[in-house]
């Protein structure tokens, strides 16, 4: 690569991407005391609607409040711990357990439940807290790797120069793109709707996640109710064939929203979105001079099951800051890299398989499948354990390599 130009100094490291994860990175690049710039393409008053990731789990809490600490309490300070598991197929409870959310101050509970713009909020704080450069509107077009550094070109033409870049740039990341890695996996031709509703502060819904199975009020389809702080989401899984107008829309969502909740609450609606169900993993999640690591969406996309995709995300940012400050202290940089590349690799590929098992739950090909279901309904009463498979089957298993960082409720 070519000595820098005049246009911008060398950085240390740039982050590519305000995201959680991208903040996550910064973060624990200034645990290191590692000076961080953070190129976004979005203003600094941007307004990111919608839930996204809800949950920040015990792991991913634990890793926050390791490199900015006590961010991990104003995170579950400002979320909120449900207590009540309930599991219904149709119109009968085949699950239902209720656990104690009482925490000591040095026990991290399992998880807090907040929308992600909450979540983002206190992460951006916190970056500013901890000395965190941010550039806004500045969209990376382009990225150019060298055994020396990494040229990273924005839309306004400056060329910025620094010794590593984490891309943390989301699904169509620019920077993946530029690098050429290819995503492999598959894409689902279904597709879901979520929407964000309000709490009703006069007649609150309990405190609860509800996962029920062919919803009698919606021709069969499964709908899962998470709540947060401030309100709750649906997620509706929608069959094959099904119509985007006649389920995806504002209107179309208060229709059905009122069939599952409490009909006022269909004017209460925050957020409406519709996805299809991707699961792919980067080829590679750093180039061959080992200088720009892939972390959070611009490496893998996941099915939601387990809320894997941002607390992977965030396992991936602490471990490239963690390789990054290995190299930079005068460790071997192709070891500390590809080290980072290879374990969040596996620990992706494990969440992308482990997401593919509850999508065959959820979705099953095969007619054998829904009659396990079903006869597991009805033995629930009388065998818990089969209430216990239908409540815990539609997150995907859960026993992997520590480095994976995979949801649990």
């Amino acid at each position: 690569m070519a000595p820098p130009s005049p246009q911008a100094p060398t950085h240390p490291v740039l982050v590519v991407g305000a995201g959680p994860v991208g903040l996550t990175a910064a973060l624990a690049l200034r645990h290191h005391q590692i000076p961080v710039t953070v190129l976004e393409a979005d203003p600094a008053e941007r307004r990111r609607p919608g839930s996204r990731a809800l949950f920040v789990h015990r792991d991913s809490l634990d890793l926050l409040g390791t490199i900015s600490p006590g961010l991990d309490k104003t995170l579950i300070d400002h979320g909120v711990i449900w207590p009540t598991r309930r599991t219904v197929y149709r119109d009968r409870e085949v699950f239902s357990r209720t656990y104690p959310v009482q925490h000591t101050g040095a026990a991290t509970p399992p998880f807090t439940s907040l929308r992600q713009v909450e979540t983002e909020k206190h992460l951006l704080r916190a970056c500013q807290d901890a000395g965190v450069r941010f550039v806004w509107d500045a969209p990376v077009t382009g990225t150019e790797p060298g055994p020396d550094g990494v040229r990273v070109y924005t839309a306004d033409g400056t060329v910025h120069h620094a010794r590593f870049v984490i891309a943390a740039d989301g699904a169509r990341s620019t920077v993946r793109h530029a690098l050429g890695i290819p995503m492999s996996g598959t894409r689902s031709q279904a597709f879901h709707v979520v929407v964000d509703i309000a709490e009703d502060p006069g007649h609150p819904l309990p405190l609860e996640r509800v996962f029920t199975y062919e919803h009698p009020a919606l021709g069969g389809r499964s709908v899962m109710r998470v709540p947060f702080a401030g309100g709750f989401q649906l997620d509706l899984q929608c069959k094959d064939g099904d119509d985007p107008e006649q389920w995806a829309t504002e209107e179309a969502a208060r229709a059905w929203v009122a069939r599952v909740v409490p009909p006022a609450y269909a004017d209460r609606l925050l957020w409406v979105s519709r996805y299809h169900f991707l699961q792919v993993v980067a080829d590679a999640f750093t180039d061959p001079a080992h200088r720009v690591l892939l972390v959070g969406e611009a490496s893998h996309l996941f099915p939601p099951f387990g809320a894997r995709g941002m607390n992977s995300g965030i396992a991936d940012a602490v471990a490239a800051a963690d390789a990054i400050a290995q190299a930079l202290a005068g460790g071997e940089r192709t070891a500390a890299v590809g080290a980072f590349a290879h374990a969040r690799r596996e620990a992706a590929l494990f969440n992308s398989r482990a997401a593919g098992t509850a999508l065959a739950h959820l979705r099953p090909r095969h007619r054998r499948t829904r009659l396990l279901q079903a006869f597991s309904a009805r033995l629930a009463p009388l065998v818990p354990a089969w209430g216990e498979w239908l409540e815990r089957a539609p997150y995907g298993p859960r026993t992997a390599p520590a480095t994976a960082v995979h949801g649990k409720y």
